[in-house]
């Protein structure tokens, strides 16, 4: 009569041994052999502990509505200037000419974010005047809410100078993020949340602008104007005034920043387990084919048996 399969389970074979034995030696060898070869190749290979990371985040930024214009109209040093800092401007004397300003900040995409600022200027000239240069310092205030909160005031700098006198210089770059050191994961960062411009000092160092930009480059968290592009117009009419246009943009941002616990933890489990299970795989067949084989002297004790005397 034939016979066929009605049930099947799989036979637990125990390979008994003493404490002190071959067998229990080999095992030892086998264990460190699987679990501390992955953590030297997981930290041999820089990937273990992760130091650095980042993300995207479009930032916050808000015109601060302070100006500092210098304009030269000679190559021998003769300038015009103005700003929105009355100390400032009481300091200028004759060389104080007041422009007419147009500022506008766009939210393009209704994301609830500003995207982009235009500023138009435009400075009355006489008719014996001509313009070679323009300096041009505007300030933000940045901020940051993903990870960390940055909360920092910045600025933008925009210089262009040529030996034909101009009429018009048109400008446009994106106001980006410059890193030193990387954030915390987490907290508040406001060590910068200071105006670059003492608005309330009476001495004229206080608004010099390579003093300006050489304090406010020595932070570790600064903005700059990214690739700008400007456009120098020559041919002005006696009548009329030079006109200045800026258009600054508000990207988004890559963010450095320093991981926390959790995710540094994280990032090690993976490369650890990554190279592991592979050593396991390797173990078991190992371990299975010497104990099988009685390479090293075990005693076999079926399930079942392991508590009969």
């Amino acid at each position: 009569m034939a016979l066929y399969e009605v049930f099947s389970r799989p036979v637990l074979l125990r390979y008994r041994t003493s404490l002190w034995s071959k067998a229990t030696l080999f095992l030892l060898l086998v264990l460190g052999l699987t679990y501390i070869p992955p953590l030297l190749v997981a930290y041999r290979s820089h990937g273990f502990w992760i130091k650095r990371s980042s993300y995207e985040e479009q930032p916050v930024v808000r015109f601060q509505y302070q100006v500092i214009l210098v304009a030269a109209t000679s190559t021998r040093g003769d300038y015009l200037a103005w700003s929105t800092f009355p100390h400032l401007n009481h300091l200028l004397g004759p060389n104080l000419r007041t422009p007419v300003l147009s500022v506008r900040e766009e939210d393009q995409n209704q994301d609830g974010k500003l995207d982009l600022l235009s500023f138009q200027l435009q400075l009355p000239l006489k008719p014996s005047e001509q313009l070679y240069g323009v300096q041009l310092l505007l300030t933000f205030s940045y901020q940051l809410f993903r990870m960390s909160t940055l909360v920092m005031q910045s600025l933008a700098f925009v210089q262009h100078s040529s030996p034909v006198p101009g009429a018009k210089l048109w400008v446009g770059g994106d106001l980006r993020l410059q890193q030193r050191t990387p954030l915390s994961h987490r907290g508040l960062h406001d060590v910068y949340n200071v105006s670059v411009v003492d608005a309330s000092s009476p001495f004229a160092s206080a608004y010099d602008l390579e003093r300006i930009l050489r304090v406010y480059q020595g932070r570790n968290l600064t903005t700059v104007l990214s690739c700008p592009t400007p456009v120098w117009t020559v041919g002005r009419a006696a009548a009329s005034p030079f006109e200045l246009h800026a258009e600054i943009r508000y990207p988004v941002e890559e963010v450095s920043y320093r991981p926390g616990f959790w995710e540094t933890m994280k990032w090690a489990w993976i490369q650890y387990v990554s190279v592991l299970l592979v050593l396991l795989w390797v173990s078991q067949r190992v371990q299975t084919f010497v104990f099988q084989n009685q390479i090293v002297p075990t005693v076999p004790v079926p399930e079942g048996k392991q508590h009969r005397g």
